[in-house]
């Protein structure tokens, strides 16, 4: 089963399936952006302190659901590469069994906890009450993020990059629109900017089940054959799982980090969520060229395509770190402009501190092009110890600057958290990834 992937020039398919991951990406992103932009133009400032005060909750929850999708995934790719078809159909039966249970699970206990947690985070008492509310709806649907998630990886699993742009564009749409009458004609807040958000993710997740049940005869299950066994299930939660609480881990160390953040009070909340929303933006290239070297790896690998390997991943992260030293100059150049979209020109305070962000935090984007190709890599392979052991190391970074340099340094020793989490978790990464292209290149000799 051949795809661009597997073969032609390395990079030019890498670059090719990455496109639509990347367009993907950045649409899954104005879902956010758009709430953040509408909700801080037209509500104000504490409004969208109140949305940004939930970020390291949202990517707790969502961040599991994304990563554990990913990982189920990476068997399919590798049993698609192989042209083992039944193992296809084995491994996306089993893989809805398990986002199904843990989908449940999720959406319970999360909402459950969302105003627990923010009062545990010390959230602000002026922004609180719209935080929960905020959360509260976003953790609500839970199990559409899975499944979209899910499906989404699955096509991508299969070499189709380009279907799961079309539903987030749809949905992306829906969002906008949906933004529009809540929070500008209804002034329904916050409260609007999540259901928009929910809505327009249940609707790609319902178009995409319908597009595979109907193109996609690799994955299109019927009712009987939706079943598994434990041994399906422990070989897919074996990689699915740890890639889950990898960014789970993660995100806790994002949660420290508010935490120190909401000491500083809304302006600053509102001046990282604007930066942050940008910076996002940003970074979905190396995000996208990363995820797409997580399926080139496995098609490859299960196609025992070794050399073919090594030369993607080279060509890539040469590409990823010269796209991030350009990019990152020219936020650092244009950054006031950028962040004056969201809270427009009367808040010069705010677009200063974001201004500041830009500096440490654009100039640092290499480490991040780096990480994105190594950790994805090594997922792709199967290896998940490695890559949850670098999320610990992120952990760790944030954890010491929201206890120790945010107190000392402020909003400056706030915008150094994410350079050193990066540092940190490429020094974790690079022993695994050394020993990996070493044993590629042992098989690939003649």
């Amino acid at each position: 089963m051949d795809s661009i992937l597997t073969k032609g020039s390395p990079i030019k398919g890498i670059i090719l399936f990455s496109i639509p991951l990347l367009l993907g990406n950045i649409f899954q992103q104005i879902y956010t952006l758009s709430d953040t932009l509408i909700v801080g133009r037209v509500v104000g400032v504490q409004a969208l302190a109140s949305v940004g005060a939930t970020n390291g909750l949202t990517f707790l929850i969502i961040g599991f659901a994304q990563g554990m999708t990913t990982g189920l995934s990476i068997i399919t790719a590798q049993h698609y590469g192989a042209g083992d078809v039944k193992a296809v159909k084995q491994s996306f039966a089993t893989s809805i069994w398990i986002c199904g249970v843990f989908a449940l699970m999720l959406t319970v206990v999360s909402v459950l906890a969302a105003r627990p947690l923010l009062e545990m985070m010390q959230t602000p008492a002026n922004i609180i009450d719209g935080a929960t509310t905020f959360l509260t709806i976003i953790f609500g649907g839970v199990l559409a993020t899975m499944f979209f998630n899910l499906f989404s990886n699955m096509l991508r699993a299969l070499g189709n990059s380009r279907l799961p742009l079309v539903f987030l564009v749809i949905a992306c749409i829906i969002n906008v629109v949906l933004d529009i009458i809540l929070i500008v004609f209804l002034h329904m807040g916050v409260a609007g900017a999540g259901i928009a958000t929910v809505t327009a993710q249940l609707i790609s997740c319902f178009l995409c089940w319908f597009y595979i049940k109907s193109h996609v005869p690799v994955l299109s299950l019927e009712v009987k054959e939706i079943k598994t066994n434990m041994k399906l299930v422990r070989e897919q939660i074996k990689i699915g799982l740890p890639m889950g609480f990898q960014a789970s881990i993660i995100a806790i160390g994002s949660i420290i980090l508010q935490i120190s953040l909401n000491h500083l009070g809304s302006s600053a909340i509102a001046a990282y969520t604007a930066a942050g929303k940008v910076d996002q933006l940003a970074t979905q290239p190396m995000m996208s060229l990363g995820i797409t070297m997580a399926t080139f790896t496995a098609q490859n690998y299960g196609a025992k395509k070794f050399k073919r390997i090594l030369k993607g991943i080279r060509q890539t992260l040469i590409t990823s770190v010269a796209y991030s030293f350009i990019v990152g100059a020219l936020i650092i150049l244009n950054s006031r402009v950028l962040v004056n979209l969201f809270i427009g020109n009367s808040e010069q305070h705010i677009t200063n501190l974001a201004h500041e962000y830009f500096v440490i935090v654009s100039a640092s984007y290499f480490l991040l092009a780096i990480l994105f190709i190594i950790r994805y890599t090594l997922q792709g392979f199967g290896k998940s110890v490695a890559p949850t052991m670098a999320g610990v190391a992120e952990l760790i970074s944030r954890m010491l600057v929201g206890l120790f340099v945010v107190p000392a340094f402020g909003f400056w020793g706030a915008c150094t958290a994410n350079p050193l989490a990066w540092l940190g978790s490429n020094l974790v990464l690079v022993y695994s990834y050394v020993q990996v292209v070493r044993q590629l290149r042992k098989r690939a000799e003649p």
